[in-house]
């Protein structure tokens, strides 16, 4: 039996987002490189109750972001590393940016354009926002500038809103406040957007920078100045710290900074580029390639080249542009045009900025044109006007070639995104109009990239200790467990049965709990590559994740719907069958002793039945010669104006044969109920119990309307009716 993988644990409150994704994928590459195996758990300690979901396969954890519950995670005793959020109770280092150095490359540049009055913008429940909080107040202290708590801003979240909501007050200090430091590049865009709006220039009026560097801030109006951190560079920074423990290493508790860098644009009042390409023509170099190719990794890449390190290191295809460049300038034969589309796809992959690529074309052009001046007169003038033609023919195959490879990483994106959202329709579809066997079976899952899956459901959701295998799914035939089995949560998904390719390829194992607000259902292991990397922070697994719960939830409800029909319909052909025997009894006719008889009635009285009755009275008063029916109306469980009306009939109709009709039954509710409806049973008789009268019947009491009504003993109980209706 081959020996288990080492594999290092995410638990992340998000699987998707340019934050989230980009951790993940920072912790993915990291692993990959090692050739261990990546597990991500999209909840927080807290929700999942760690460490003891999948315990027996993760070596170490790492948590981003929400450190709620982590106490118990430290308290297993294995590696854990948090990231962007400290956890003292942990005693556990943590993955962060160098929030102070890089607020502070922020609020001294505006310093240095002349700003004092400096707003702080963000969201202080997060612990990155306060620490750029202290870097922004550590900075004006520094420059002699005295903090003012009056210029802190807080928003309520890290988001456009939170930015948006914080204009109206700084607008309401306009010209008090010249410029604006935001904790986040969504907060620093959707300030910007709201000033705008109100009327209020960027940078004109007030000087704005963010946190981030995120790639909506390239596309702003003006761009962006901001802090660039690498979100994948601390993802694998995080990594390193986990596996330095698991190497036995000892790192001690607390921050790990990852490097952050100044990026200037425009909405602090710089034009970046220029100032580059003029510190450019201020350089003296007797190799102008290798300064000019240093100038134009500088111009691509997130961090400054270190001093001896080849540019080719950071852009391979530099070279090639160099030998374009100088063969245009000699008349020699220029390089394949193809060498050219490829490193210009490689610089294309070092940044998407349009601004920084085309840089490169103008870093090109003022190089050449420094190099002319320097010629000077006495130069052969149709030679340079050749040479000049040969410049501006490659500045224009390079312009052309960057352009077209950043069109077809815009192309890929989209077709890729477009392959999502056809995906994820496809899933949508199906979990919401499969069948039970469809929705389990994980068929669905054939629409997606994921080659692997397994669900398991909570065998007691009291508890949550083992879940019962209900689903599986294998696209390059890796064996599944049984359906039917039952896992320990700690064993959750099986290790042995994960395919080969999730240790140390482009896959991971993704664990997603299935719950919704009335009931967590158990979760979904998937192995796949990571999810496309977009704006929002619920991709297509969390879109998964909820479809399936609400799919559960609805088979549940359907089950039970199912199960309510089947006794609704037993109670029903219960109630047929009573009524059916009712109706079968009719309407019994029990001589009592002579002259009286007893009909006990059952069940509804309707038209037929009440026709039923008055027939059997009046052929039992004839054949029997009664002078007194007992009409006993204990099983009727309801009287209203068609029963009275019934009863009516049947006494007067007995009246007209000497005979005369005693009510048995009547309770208090059906007198009341008769004296609310205005109904007079005119001069009927009422007894509650058949007992009462058998007593007046023995006393002589109840008699015929031939004998009268005077001459009985007591008086007969009060009928129920109009004016005289009492029970």
């Amino acid at each position: 039996m081959h020996p288990r993988p080492t594999t290092i644990g995410v638990l992340t409150p998000f699987l998707d987002g340019f934050y989230f994704n980009a951790v993940v994928r920072g912790i993915h590459e990291a692993v990959q490189r090692r050739g261990h195996r990546l597990v991500v758990v999209r909840a927080t300690p807290e929700l999942v109750e760690a460490p003891s979901l999948a315990r027996d396969l993760v070596d170490g954890w790492i948590v981003v972001l929400s450190t709620d519950g982590i106490e118990r995670l430290a308290r297993a005793g294995v590696p854990l590393v948090t990231v962007s959020t400290c956890a003292p109770e942990a005693g556990c280092p943590t993955a962060m940016p160098d929030n102070v150095a890089g607020i502070r490359s922020a609020v001294s540049h505006l310093i240095e354009h002349g700003h004092r009055r400096i707003a702080f913008v963000g969201c202080l429940e997060q612990e990155d926002i306060r620490a750029r909080l202290e870097g922004y107040k550590a900075t004006l202290a520094e420059r002699g500038i005295p903090f003012d708590p009056g210029l802190v801003f807080e928003a309520a979240n890290n988001w456009l809103s939170g930015g948006q909501d914080a204009a109206a007050a700084i607008l309401a200090r306009r010209g008090d406040i010249t410029a604006a430091v935001a904790g986040t590049d969504k907060n620093a865009l959707g300030l910007m957007a709201a000033l705008q709006a109100a009327g209020c220039r960027v940078p004109e009026d007030l000087a704005v920078t963010g946190f981030d560097d995120i790639a909506e801030a390239q596309w702003a109006a003006p761009p962006l100045t901001t802090v660039r951190q690498r979100f994948d560079g601390l993802g694998r920074l995080a990594c390193e710290l986990v596996l330095a423990q698991l190497a036995g290493e000892v790192v001690p508790p607390g921050p790990a900074l990852a490097p952050t860098t100044f990026v200037q644009r425009r909405s602090c009042g710089c034009n970046a580029l220029q100032g580059f390409l003029r510190a450019g023509d201020a350089a003296h170099d007797d190799d102008l390639g290798e300064l000019l190719a240093r100038q134009m990794v500088a111009l691509l890449s997130p961090h400054a080249l270190p001093p001896g390190t080849p540019p080719g290191s950071v852009w391979p295809g530099v070279a090639r542009v160099i030998e374009g460049f100088t063969a245009a300038i000699e008349g020699a034969a220029p390089p394949p045009a193809v060498g050219i589309d490829d490193a210009c796809q490689q610089a294309v992959r070092l940044t998407p900025d349009v601004e920084s690529l085309m840089g490169i074309v103008r870093l090109l052009g003022r190089a050449f044109r420094r190099r002319r001046a320097r010629r000077g007169e006495g130069v052969d003038g149709a030679a340079e006007d050749r040479v000049e033609d040969r410049v501006e023919e490659f500045l224009e195959q390079v312009r052309l070639s960057l352009m077209l490879a950043r069109l077809d990483a815009e192309r890929e994106f989209v077709g890729a995104l477009g392959e999502v959202v056809r995906s994820d329709h496809e899933v949508s579809l199906a979990l919401l109009g499969g069948t039970h066997e469809e929705l389990r079976s994980l068929s669905w899952l054939d629409a997606t990239s994921t080659i692997w899956s397994c669900l398991g459901l909570w065998e007691d959701p009291a508890t949550r200790d083992r879940l019962v295998i209900a689903g599986t799914y294998s696209r390059d035939g890796s064996p599944t467990p049984p359906i039917g089995s039952v896992v320990p949560r700690e064993a959750f998904p099986p290790a042995a049965l994960l395919p080969p390719s999730s240790v140390g390829g482009p896959y991971l194992v993704s664990l997603l709990p299935i719950r919704t607000l009335q009931r967590d259902w158990g979760i979904l292991a998937t192995v796949g590559p990571r999810s496309l990397e977009i704006a929002g922070d619920e991709g297509s697994v969390a879109i998964w994740g909820a479809l399936l719960s609400a799919a559960l939830e609805r088979d549940a409800l359907m089950q039970s719907l199912s199960e309510q029909h089947a006794s609704l319909q037993d109670a029903f052909e219960r109630e047929r069958a009573l009524s059916a025997a009712v109706r079968a009894l009719g309407c019994p006719l029990i001589p009592l002793v002579e002259g009286v008889l007893l009909v006990p009635l059952i069940g509804e009285l309707d038209g037929e039945r009440a026709r039923q009755v008055l027939e059997t009275v009046v052929e039992g008063v004839s054949r029997h010669g009664a002078r007194c029916v007992l009409l006993d109306i204990t099983g009727v469980p309801r009287v209203d104006a068609q029963v009275a009306h019934a009863l009516q009939q049947t006494h007067g109709a007995a009246g007209l044969l000497g005979a005369r009709v005693v009510l048995i039954g009547v309770r208090p509710e059906i007198a009341a109920r008769l004296v609310a409806l205005d109904i007079d049973l005119g001069d009927l008789t009422a007894h509650r119990a058949l007992s009462s009268a058998l007593d007046e019947l023995a006393r002589g009491g109840l008699r015929s309307p031939r004998a009268g009504r005077g001459d009985a003993g007591s008086p007969p109980e009060p009928r129920p009716g109009r004016r005289r209706g009492r029970a």
